[in-house]
């Protein structure tokens, strides 16, 4: 599909406000030709979404991001045709499933209308800062592709690269004696995509980054975080997807 990047940047950016270096970001390294779809009217995409490979016992999935229609098109049933187009191709390329993350809780009802099922928990929760600092290693994308494998509970996603780059370009990755954090900081908040392994050191990794609060995702029971589709019959239901491109 020939569509210029100008017209999905313009779509990506009237449906969720993000300033153009987020879009520069994602585009320069989250983005394949080979990994969206899209509805066009006149040559100019109209509704679009975008994925990631990931793989759950050697299946691969693929994890949608930035589903988005024009607000002039919306309620046109737009958001449906593009999802069930889009789960035709993936069944094709061999994926057993498809896995999202709603962004607001209504959204849940909307997907599951699609056949999609609530799964991958997480545990959610806030801490603050405590003596005394451990020691913490700033990591790149593809070592800390290559540690999480050993961190990453039963059930796991095991995200590709090209997401964790596209996460890299706002946000770091730490490695802890125990312990794998995806972090990134707004406001003097941090904000953890995730954290694996002790999650007991929370607050003394808050007190080695110099910051005061902290709000940390983890497995666990605590929260449907994430829901999936499956494209073959013997697709298996993920447990945990707490690392998200939120």
């Amino acid at each position: 599909m020939n569509v210029d990047l100008m017209h999905l940047k313009d779509l990506w950016q009237q449906a969720f406000g993000d300033p153009d270096a987020a879009l520069d970001a994602f585009f320069s390294t989250g983005f394949s030709p080979d990994r969206y779809n899209c509805i066009l009217e006149n040559g100019v995409p109209v509704s679009a979404l975008y994925w990631f490979d990931c793989t759950l016992a050697g299946q691969k999935f693929a994890y949608l991001y930035a589903i988005a229609t024009e607000k002039s098109h919306q309620g046109q049933g737009l958001c449906r045709c593009l999802v069930e187009d889009t789960h035709r191709i993936l069944k094709t390329q061999g994926y057993a499933g498809a896995v999202l993350v709603p962004a607001e809780a209504e959204l849940f009802d909307l997907y599951e209308k699609l056949g999609y099922r609530a799964a991958a928990t997480v545990r959610e929760f806030a801490c603050q800062a405590a003596d005394p600092p451990i020691p913490l290693t700033q990591i790149d994308a593809r070592q800390y592709a290559a540690l999480r494998q050993m961190y990453l509970p039963n059930g796991g996603l095991e995200q590709a690269v090209p997401a964790l780059d596209f996460y890299a370009t706002y946000g770091q990755f730490y490695a802890g004696a125990e312990f794998l954090l995806a972090c990134c900081v707004q406001d003097g908040v941090l904000h953890a995509q995730e954290i694996l392994g002790n999650a007991a050191a929370c607050g003394n990794i808050l007190c080695t980054l110099g910051v005061q609060t902290g709000t940390f995702r983890a497995p666990g029971k605590g929260k449907v975080f994430a829901m999936y589709y499956p494209l073959q019959s013997d697709c298996p239901a993920p447990d945990y997807l707490g690392f998200a491109l939120d």
